[in-house]
């Protein structure tokens, strides 16, 4: 069946919000536009007459290829080199969503992102959709053909799955750079006690470098060995400016809602490096060094006005 003109306009109304759903359900932009695109190539080819809500038949495919695409992403994330995480994105980007509410925001963070790998495959979506996109759980049963009840019970499992008990702290530009210059500060003074004072007891560091660059198999744990950790990281040599292409330029970000570090070399984002920060001090330290998955914030960079590096040549 030919798609008119009204068709595509509709779809293409719905596709940012079928984009941040889909990247919340894989954690991954680039899945998320082949899955959104998927969904527009069956929208183009269905018997659309027959939809009496357009919004829902879409997000009902989209699901159902998401759910798809996570059983094989398991699969090979079997196999993975190193360990694995989301793939990054800048804030204002459309892949966030919506981001009124708390809990809206912090469904896109990468720790959250990184915590909803441990679900299955059902608990990730019906959390999505419900705390993320606000769907009642009548709408979510009818789109996963499962009865109310059941989504109910899926979703409290969920919660209960994701639950840290720690409040984050919500931070503008200005408060992010401050967190992330008194981050780099530490980092860079070579002083074990500098970092550990920024850090949670209990804090996590985690590289996702792809196997392209060396990585650990799994994250470093407790605040003095995260500490010892991120000295040795943050201690450039031409080696390490050999395996990035050259010597960066340092930038304070928002990506994906919380304080980051952008590594940059001329107009290509090398890595960036996340900061999960609650009331009890840095939680989590996320290093994104997988070419693979900077793509996206290699384009969104190439086409903004970043301001000034905290380091202009390190």
């Amino acid at each position: 069946m030919l798609v008119g003109t009204r068709e595509v306009e509709l779809f293409e109304k719905s596709r940012p919000r079928l984009e941040a759903l889909a990247y919340r359900l894989l954690g991954s932009a680039s899945d998320a536009e082949d899955a959104v695109q998927d969904t527009y190539l069956r929208w183009q080819g269905g018997d659309r007459e027959y939809v009496e809500t357009p919004e829902a038949w879409l997000t009902k495919v989209l699901t159902n290829l998401c759910l798809n695409r996570l059983t094989s992403a398991r699969a090979k994330r079997e196999t993975y080199v190193g360990q694995w995480l989301p793939e990054p994105v800048f804030a204002g980007d459309r892949m966030l969503g919506p981001s009124e509410t708390v809990e809206q925001r912090e469904s896109v963070s990468i720790a959250m992102l990184t915590l909803m790998e441990r679900l299955s495959a059902n608990e990730r979506v019906v959390y999505v959709l419900r705390e993320a996109f606000g769907y009642a759980h009548s709408e979510i049963a009818e789109i996963l053909d499962l009865t109310e009840a059941n989504c109910q019970q899926i979703y409290r499992r969920a919660k209960q799955h994701l639950a840290t008990g720690r409040t984050r702290v919500e931070v503008d530009a200005s408060g992010a750079r401050r967190i992330v210059e008194e981050f780099l500060a530490a980092a860079l003074s070579g002083n074990t006690d500098s970092l550990v004072k920024l850090l949670a007891d209990d804090a996590i560091s985690a590289g996702d470098a792809g196997g392209v660059f060396i990585s650990l198999p799994k994250p470093i744990t407790g605040a003095l060995k995260v500490a010892r950790f991120l000295r040795t990281l943050f201690t450039i040599d031409e080696a390490k400016r050999e395996m990035v292409g050259g010597r960066p330029s340092l930038f304070a970000e928002i990506v994906n809602g919380v304080p980051a570090l952008v590594l940059v070399v001329g107009e290509r984002v090398v890595t960036v490096v996340t900061l999960e920060v609650t009331t009890e001090g840095i939680t989590a330290v996320h290093t994104l060094a997988n070419p693979a998955k900077l793509d996206r914030v290699t384009r969104e960079w190439a086409t903004s006005d970043r301001g000034e590096p905290l380091v202009e040549s390190w």
